[in-house]
């Protein structure tokens, strides 16, 4: 017992010293390689389907409450990767997690491209979301441990452009392919360009690296001593200077215990992250999901033209978040939190008033509206990941992130389906709007209240 006592204390101490080398590292190939790697991963959203609704819908001839419906299978199934696969990525790490992730959504994408019926089409949008519910939340927890905590917002932040750049890239190449092709043949290229994430985990298998904290926690000093070591050896090469270590970091060496996001040390922050998770999301998700729908049946637009209009969006949304990268580190979490849900919340207020005031819902009227709406929530999305895994230790970050991203799950599945509910209800558009309002104000006074700052601050000091 006292041998087994002593060799544990030395793999703390020494697992605390690596950390602390670990700190000091500049960016590597390493870095890059996973910046690559996660980022293709995240870049295959399931936006693909939003964007190419109308064109499903009427080849498939699937109604308004069936095509809800489609939507939140995807969602649904994200909530059960993300729970389902959590407390794996805790066991047997971050890395094999992603990968099998990756390979489950790209399967599972070429199986959606060759639906035959609204049924089987949701069925497999199902297993694809839960390849998705578990590769985000996780890239998003390695991604974290990755990076030193003076340059974590930015980097993080960069790399949560990934989502946007997706998001603008799915709209761009579905306005080429109604161009060019007919409605049925361009849904199903769309669906099928996802299978592209199961060629990435292939090719990644040899060059994705193990989160070090990771390592450490579970003992595995041998593992995370090569790794700090190769990049300290790459940046000595590039004749890069290292600061010397600071204090030994203690590593994070407790078993997980699923139930301790409830404890009373972390039970604050859970219902916080939560309910910022499920208000930001069930508003940017409803109104991406709706809006190019939107803008072909009330506004008349062309398929094509509305596509290119999200694209137009999403790429206003690529400078937010850029912008954001910059300064997040600087202005700290809980300011740009606070200011994308007053911009978005104002939004909201504005579209509930133009709209009952009796305005027509033309095309632009339908896109001015919307866009103060999808810039602040845009800006609060990116950051909930990286906060997300802030707010918890080592050993329960990625399930602390999956279970809090299912949230996001749980507002993307009720968004469509209440979104048509009251698209076809007396109000219209304006109760819409005062829906999304007081969503956003409820998530802005829990945060307020909850919320800490995390900015330029070491992952193993935000845990106490």
């Amino acid at each position: 017992m006292t041998e087994v006592r002593q060799r544990s204390e030395d793999n703390g101490t020494r697992g605390g010293e690596l950390l602390a080398r670990w700190e000091r590292l500049p960016f590597t190939s390493a870095h890059r390689r996973a910046f690559q790697i996660l980022g293709t991963g995240t870049f295959f959203d399931t936006v693909a389907l939003a964007v190419t609704l109308t064109a499903v819908t009427s080849t498939m001839d699937i109604g308004l409450g069936d095509a809800g419906l489609l939507i939140s299978a995807g969602y649904v199934g994200q909530i059960a990767g993300a729970l389902g696969l959590g407390r794996a990525s805790e066991r047997y790490g971050r890395r094999p997690v992603f990968l099998a992730a990756m390979a489950l959504f790209g399967v599972a994408a070429l199986l959606a491209a060759g639906a035959w019926s609204g049924l089987s089409l949701g069925l497999f949008r199902l297993v694809q979301g839960i390849g998705l519910g578990a590769e985000v939340p996780v890239a998003a927890a390695l991604f974290n441990e990755l990076v030193r905590g003076r340059a974590r917002g930015r980097a993080v932040m960069l790399y949560e452009t990934s989502f946007t750049l997706g998001n603008m890239a799915a709209s761009l190449v579905a306005a080429a392919l109604f161009g060019l092709l007919h409605d049925e043949a361009t849904w199903r290229t769309m669906l099928g360009l996802g299978a592209t994430p199961l060629l990435v985990a292939l090719w990644a298998r040899r060059r994705l690296v193990e989160s070090p904290r990771f390592l450490t926690s579970r003992g595995r000093i041998a593992e995370a001593e090569r790794l700090v070591a190769a990049m300290e050896a790459e940046s000595l090469r590039k004749g890069r200077r290292l600061e010397p270590p600071e204090a030994p970091i203690a590593p994070d060496t407790r078993s997980t215990r699923l139930s301790e996001i409830f404890s009373p040390q972390y039970l604050r922050r859970t219902v916080m992250i939560w309910t910022v998770w499920f208000t930001t999301y069930f508003t940017l998700w409803g109104f991406t999901t709706w809006l190019p729908s939107l803008l072909v049946n009330q506004g008349g637009m062309h398929p094509a033209t509305a596509s290119l209009t999200s694209a137009g969006l999403q790429a206003v949304n690529v400078a937010l978040v850029v912008t954001i990268a910059l300064t997040v580190d600087r202005l700290g979490r809980r300011f740009w939190i606070t200011l994308g849900y007053l911009v978005s919340a104002l939004g909201a207020a504005t579209g509930a008033v133009v709209t009952w005031s009796g305005h027509p819902q033309s095309a632009v009227g339908l896109i001015a509206l919307a866009v103060p709406v999808l810039l602040g929530v845009n800006a609060v999305a990116p950051i909930a990941f990286m906060y997300t895994g802030e707010l918890y230790p080592t050993r329960m970050r990625a399930w602390g992130t999956m279970a809090a991203s299912s949230f996001r799950n749980v507002g993307a599945v009720l968004a469509p389906a209440v979104i048509g509910w009251v698209l076809d209800g007396d109000g219209g558009m304006g109760a819409l709007y005062l829906m999304f309002l007081t969503t956003l104000v409820v998530g802005l006074v829990v945060f307020w209240a909850f919320g800490p700052e995390t900015a330029r601050r070491k992952l193993e000091t935000l845990a106490s």
